[in-house]
Order: C-alpha cells, then structure tokens, then sequence
C-alpha cells in the first residue's frame, strides 16, 4: 500500500526541533517530500531554509524555494512559535509585539504565500500549532495565551475562506509537551523536578504530552483522506480541556 503522503510536498516551520521535528520526520516517513523552515534548520535532516517568520520578504524567498526546488506544494504546518511566561503585566510592549510578530503574523505570511501554489494541489491543506492555552486559562500564560486563542480563532476564519478553494485549514491544540523549550522552562524553576511533577499533575492522563502523538495529530489532518476534518481543532492534551476529574478519583 503507498504511504498516504507519496508525492506530496509538505512545509513545516519551525521544525529543525521539539514538535515540528517530530512532524517533518513522521510527514517524511509516510512519503512526504519535506522543506523545513527555521531560524536554525541545520538539526533537520531535510530540505532546511533559514527562515524568519517575523519577515515578509524571508518567508516569501523561502515558500519560493521550496517550490522551485519540488515543483508543487501540497501541505503547510505552521509550526513556528515562541513562549512568554508572567500575568498580564510581565511583559513588555516590545515583547507583546514579538510574540505576535512570530506566533500569529507568521502563520498569515507563511499561509499567504504558499496560497497560490496550494490552490493548484488538489489535496492541499494547513495546520496550525494552537495549543491548550487557546481553550483554557493557565495561570502565567497572559501574552502567550492571548496569541494562541487568535491562532484559533486564525484558523477558523481561514478555513471559511478557503475551503472552497480546495483548501482545508485546521489546527491542533496540545498540552503540555515533552519538548525542548518546555525543558529550559523547568530548569528556569526553583525545583525543575517539582515544577516537572505540577505540569504533569495538572494533565489528566497525568504526564505531559510527546511531539511523537501532536506530530501524529497533525498527520491526520494533513492526509488527503480526511477532506471533510474543515476548521478542526484537534486536542492532544490527555484530556486538559475536556475532562473534570474530581481530585483522587480513579
């Protein structure tokens, strides 16, 4: 049976590591050809650009080059992030405007520029990385929070307009994840090992998430079977949003 991805090209930003590395190599398995767009995608370990999603004329020579260098462009998983941790007044102007800069705006420059060529797919589709700070208040999360709700709400309003274009947007929503980023966050902790344990408690399935099932996720709402998944938002949160266990339950 060919793998569900054959002949298809596939982008993924942000994936030279953590969740988006996870989605280039699993994307890349199923017979995807993969382009990799990072600030640093030496670490991957296919087609790498050095891309800032921050900047128009960055995004626009890569999604170009990805092009030129495959002939088509099939799937965009717009991956590339930046946290912030502190309630609403922890961070600064300059910090709100990064942060927006890159987790909401470079989704919508990547999207606009792989438009056109996912227009001409046929089996075209976007996913956005939303996560459960897009549902669900976490203490400590204002700035971050507040870009991810709007790459939800990014995401559905896309979808409205392109679906039929022959394009379908949707995201997925995880929890807290096993990944590189969330490691530095816990060294910051006054005991990484404590704070490690919390992050885990607070997951009903009670641990955190690995790139490995948002990376699955992600595939499922790439694969060209899954045409009627339109404007989804896919948890993988081991339950955070949806469920309410009584403490000490079972």
């Amino acid at each position: 049976m060919a793998a569900r991805f054959e002949s298809l090209v596939a982008l993924v930003t942000g994936g030279g590591s953590g969740i988006g590395k996870a989605i280039a190599d699993l994307l890349a398995e199923e017979g995807a050809s993969v382009a990799v767009l990072d600030v640093d995608p030496s670490s991957s370990r296919h087609y790498g650009l050095e891309c800032d999603v921050a900047d128009s004329a960055s995004v626009e020579w890569a999604v170009q080059k990805v092009v030129d260098e495959f002939g088509r462009l099939d799937i965009v998983v717009n991956n590339a992030g930046i946290g912030a941790q502190g309630d609403v007044c922890a961070n600064s102007d300059e910090e709100w405007a990064r942060s927006w800069e890159i987790n909401v705006a470079g989704m919508a420059r990547v999207s606009r520029a792989a438009l056109p060529h996912l227009q001409k797919s046929g089996v075209a589709s976007i996913t956005n990385m939303a996560s459960i700070a897009s549902t669900a208040g976490l203490p400590q999360r204002a700035l971050y929070s507040a870009t991810k709700g709007a790459v939800l709400a990014l995401t559905r309003a896309m979808a409205a307009d392109h679906v039929r274009d022959g394009v379908r947007v949707n995201c997925v929503a995880p929890g807290t994840a096993d990944t590189p980023w969330v490691g530095r966050l816990l060294q910051q902790a006054a005991d990484p090992a404590a704070e490690r344990v919390a992050l885990e408690a607070r997951q009903p399935h009670g641990r955190l998430v690995s790139a490995e099932e948002v990376a699955r996720a992600a595939a499922y709402l790439a694969d060209p079977d899954n045409r009627s998944s339109v404007g989804v938002c896919l948890p993988v949160d081991g339950g955070m949003d949806a469920l309410r266990l009584r403490s000490g339950s079972h």
